[in-house]
């Protein structure tokens, strides 16, 4: 069969898929059935898929696709040589029997070693086998495949029950003009879909070949096909209407909602509605939410990032009057704003103070107690890092912030929002008159919430923040609440990366092993190993992070082995290990240094690192001594002063002297002390290198 190359398009046409999970499913079908086709070779070097889903249909369109796949050759191996024929070399019985099983004749058959013996092998091509054959595999394993987050069962009209994300109606495939006839989901392929709902200007289409898809569903059923394409036209219409509405007013920037209203429409039509100004006295983060959550609408910020009471809705359909649309949005939203006023209003009749006591009735973990339990142990935390970090008034306040900033929790506005706590209680602080330090704080704790989330505005948010998270880390960690492999329910790789973040960010004199003790000190249940393991689950946090920041894996590795304990110090020792790793001494001395850790590690017993005058006998020892004795204080002081770069690139004096030393000595004398003085030697040098990071990590 001749093979000719001609574009693909395969569409799967269902009821409204679910939104939040469009986008996946359209880029799985569309990789499944490419990857398939690739590696079953249906497909050129440079084919190319574009990936169409809208909410009724999953589609791909693959260029260059052969009609048939290049013939295989295919070798089998049939019995040994000394089986397969006999002494004169005739054929075997076995070997005409399996020939004649296989169809095959003697002259199909080759002679080869494999695994020190000899075979008889048949040798054949292989037919290549037409497309229909490879895309129906294909189309299985995609549909096998897809991520559907809840399956639906459904019957078929002959009763048949199928599962799919939602119940399929109709299937395309076509190879340049023909049909690809492929089954699946009890539908057979052909050439028509169907376009809008509403709107499509005949009720089945034909797809007359694979290129003219998008067009033709865009022409004839109102459909705009490509999720991307969709996107970029709703992300433009967005865009044109907000400078209609002038004041340089802008859209509210959020993908998720983009995407998620991208997978909602099919003609998308963006229209400028507006809400009374009233409701702009509540909280904009309370209208910003209800609008976004509930109806996914995108309010419209002024120049300064401040709400204003018009918005955006992307309508499914484009009448020529869309007053009536406007109206029946404006309606809808006007309820939902209604309620965040009287929640807001409510709320503000009680002081925040008053909701405390209630966290005693809450249940924060059934082996940790309540949140008013919780509450206590984050006030303890607190208390200690404000008065290390400031004075007794930081401490105050910091005390003062924690014991309120989980009462909103309590409130109407966090019940119906649960994704306000924190902010609302920043407002209603400000309410009570507790001013912008305590407001902040509590609004502020959660923080970082995520990767590039901002830190703590204040040092009492910043003490309440890091309490917080300790407790958390501390607490779960005390009663063996780990994160396994990719499962971390409680989040608390986030709030350790959290507390690295305000650590490092912010340079503040806190040491890791410190906080870490005073947290779980305040859990009876944490066992004598709970402690390093959380400060082990710590520093891999660091690790991860400063890798995503561009540092090698030998660097960091060189760095953290120290455990440095005030992580503010980190980036500057980073930066004086790639300095010295870039001197021309550096692989020598990080090699010696190896080299010492390795015979320090075998010495019986601890080495003190002290050195005898008088058992120095050897020039190379004696020079050494000297060396260290001019060079060592001189990078202790650069040490001491902060000034990590400096400190170790005077140290790289040394190579010369270390050496001679390694060439002239040895350090396991028969004599006990002159042994003890060279290892005393040797630890002092090894103190020495090692204060800013452990140098044998940059040893190839």
């Amino acid at each position: 069969m001749a093979a000719t190359t001609k574009n693909l398009l395969v569409e799967l046409f269902v009821e409204e898929l679910p939104p939040k999970a469009l986008k996946k499913l359209g880029e799985a079908f569309a990789n499944e059935i490419f990857g398939t086709l690739r590696k079953l070779d249906y497909l050129d070097a440079a084919s190319i898929q574009t990936v169409y889903a809208s909410p009724r249909r999953l589609g791909v369109h693959i260029t260059a696709v052969r009609s048939v796949c290049p013939d295989v050759p295919v070798r089998t191996r049939l019995l040994p040589v000394g089986v397969a024929f006999g002494p004169a070399g005739e054929p075997s019985d076995s070997l005409l029997k399996r020939l004649d099983k296989e169809g095959a004749s003697l002259a199909e058959t080759k002679r080869a070693f494999e695994g020190g013996k000899e075979f008889v092998f048949l040798e054949r091509l292989a037919v290549g086998r037409p497309l229909v054959d490879g895309l129906q595999g294909a189309l299985l394993v995609a549909i096998e495949n897809l991520p559907i987050p809840k399956v639906m069962t459904y019957q078929l009209a002959d009763g048949t029950d199928v599962k799919f994300v939602r119940p399929a109606h109709a299937l395309v495939a076509l190879h340049g003009n023909e049909v690809v006839p492929v089954q699946a989901l009890g539908l057979q392929a052909g050439r028509t879909t169907r376009g809008h709902r509403f709107e499509a200007a005949v009720e089945r289409i034909e797809i007359a070949d694979a290129d003219s898809y998008a067009q033709t569903l865009e022409r004839d059923g109102a459909v705009i096909a490509s999720f991307q394409a969709r996107r970029a036209e709703i992300a433009r219409q967005l865009a044109d209407a907000a400078q209609k509405v002038g004041g340089g007013v802008q859209p509210i920037d959020d993908a998720a909602l983009l995407d998620e209203v991208t997978a909602l429409v099919e003609r998308p039509n963006v229209l400028v509605c507006a809400f009374e100004r009233e409701f702009l006295d509540v909280p904009q983060e309370c209208l910003i939410l209800t609008m976004k959550a509930n109806q996914k609408y995108f309010p419209l910020l002024d120049a300064g990032g401040k709400l204003t009471n018009k918005f955006l809705v992307v309508s499914n359909i484009r009448p020529a009057d869309a007053s009536a649309v406007v109206g029946g949005n404006e309606r809808v939203v006007r309820p939902r704003l209604a309620d965040a006023k009287f929640f807001f209003d409510q709320d503000r009749k009680k002081p925040l103070e008053s909701r405390v006591a209630g966290l005693s009735k809450v249940v924060y973990h059934n082996k940790l107690g309540t949140q008013g339990e919780r509450i206590e142990r984050v006030r303890a935390i607190a208390r200690v890092i404000g008065a290390r970090l400031g004075d007794d008034l930081l401490a105050h306040n910091a005390d003062r912030a924690a014991l309120l900033a989980k009462a909103d929790l309590l409130t109407d506005m966090v019940g119906e929002f649960p994704e306000l706590q924190g902010i609302m209680g920043g407002y209603y602080a400000r309410h009570d008159g507790l001013g912008e330090d305590i407001a902040f704080a509590i609004e502020d704790h959660y923080r970082p919430r995520f990767a590039g989330d901002a830190l703590p505005r204040n040092r009492v948010g910043l003490v309440v923040a890091l309490a917080d998270k300790l407790e958390t880390l501390a607490g779960l960690f005390a009663i063996g609440q780990l994160p396994t492999g990719d499962k971390d329910p409680f989040a608390l790789r986030r709030h350790a990366l959290g507390i690295v973040r305000m650590l490092m960010g912010q340079d503040l004199p806190l040491a890791v092993g410190e906080l870490v003790a005073q947290a779980l000190a305040l859990f009876p249940q944490a066992e004598a190993k709970t402690g390093a393991l959380l400060a082990d689950f710590i520093f891999e946090r660091l690790a991860g992070l400063l890798r995503e920041q561009g540092y090698s894996t030998q660097e960091v590795d060189a760095v953290l082995a120290l455990r440095p304990q005030r992580l503010g110090d980190v980036a500057k020792r980073l930066a004086a290990v790639r300095a010295f790793a870039a001197l021309p001494e550096a692989p020598a001395l990080a090699a010696a240094n190896k080299r010492i850790g390795n015979i320090l590690k075998k010495a019986d017993g601890r080495v003190d690192p002290h050195v005898s005058d008088v058992l120095l006998q050897e020039d190379a020892e004696k020079a050494l001594h000297a060396a260290m004795g001019s060079i060592g204080p001189q990078a202790h002081a650069q040490f001491e002063a902060g000034d990590y770069t400096a400190s170790l690139q005077t140290l790289a004096a040394l190579r010369g002297p270390v050496d001679a030393f390694f060439d002239g000595v040895m350090v396991n004398a028969e004599q006990p002390d002159l042994r003890l003085n060279r290892l005393g030697l040797l630890s002092m040098l090894h103190q020495a290198m090692n204060r800013v990071a452990d140098l044998s990590r940059l040893a190839s």
